[in-house]
């Protein structure tokens, strides 16, 4: 069985990422379907399930690591490190990721395209609500898509394809709905893509770590929440929603993507000067 693991890291990266995607679902789906069909209450189900896919994920990460690659400290080596370095990384991605909302969505106040409002609900709730769903969706996908994925890829692929094949299935992902909502949301894939190569090209920068790519991804997601959640703004209507965004989505809109294009921009020449 051993051998069989051992013999499996020499299998090409389609049939790696198959196998370690059916093991999850496997392990997975028996607890997942009972409680599909025992709660009703759609949010908890949804936490509950996620929580126990991403549990499960991380073990499975480090029995994959120790198994298949023989490396026991397979998240360190994804750039999971928990050093004060990676920390500090972390911080300063938070805080690129929060400069990056405010100056978006700043600019379109300045031109008149959106009126700032006082927030609906108390102010210290959303900031550490949006702190922690942001630093959470952060964790999770950064792990997932920057982590296990490009570690994945890099293994057979050239640095540039890995690049673009992470960055473009990490959009796709964002698309498992409804084919309805698949189209209304269509718009923002070009944002996630940019979104993508972003964050491969931060963890290059900073020498395969991750705490950057984190901060980065948490705090957009942070500002973006405390923003929508808070409703601090309001779009006045002075020019069409593919500007501003799509349904209120900055990703959905030609400055999101603008943005997102210059952070991407900069983030890839850090990385070539670094």
């Amino acid at each position: 069985m051993k051998t069989n693991l051992v013999n499996l890291a020499e299998r090409p990266a389609p049939i790696r990422l198959g196998c370690f995607i059916f093991t999850l679902l496997l392990l997975w789906l028996p607890i997942a379907a009972p409680i599909y069909l025992l709660v009703r209450d759609a949010n908890l189900v949804s936490i509950l399930t996620m929580v126990i896919l991403y549990a499960e994920f991380i073990t499975l990460l480090r029995l994959w690591g120790k198994n298949v690659y023989q490396q026991p400290q397979i998240l360190w080596d994804y750039g999971l490190e928990f050093t004060r370095r990676n920390g500090v990384e972390l911080l300063c991605g938070l805080a690129i990721g929060l400069i990056n909302i405010v100056i978006l969505f700043g600019v379109q106040g300045f031109l008149g395209w959106l009126v700032w409002q006082q927030p609906t609900i108390l102010l210290i709730k959303i900031i550490v609500e949006g702190f922690l769903v942001g630093l959470g969706v952060g964790f999770a996908e950064e792990l997932l898509f920057r982590g296990w994925l490009l570690d994945e890829l890099e293994r057979d692929y050239r640095k540039s394809v890995a690049l673009w094949t992470d960055a473009l299935v990490f959009a796709a992902l964002h698309f498992i709905k409804p084919l309805a909502a698949i189209i209304q949301t269509l718009p923002q894939f070009p944002a996630l893509v940019l979104l993508g190569l972003t964050q491969v090209w931060g963890k290059r920068w900073r020498r395969g770590r991750l705490g950057l790519p984190i901060g980065l991804h948490g705090g957009l997601v942070w500002g973006y929440y405390m923003i929508n959640v808070g409703g601090l703004i309001k779009y006045s209507g002075q020019v069409p929603d593919w500007v501003t965004g799509v349904n209120n989505n900055p990703l959905q809109g030609l400055m999101g993507v603008l943005f997102m294009s210059i952070l991407a921009l900069w983030m890839r020449g850090r990385t070539i000067k670094g």
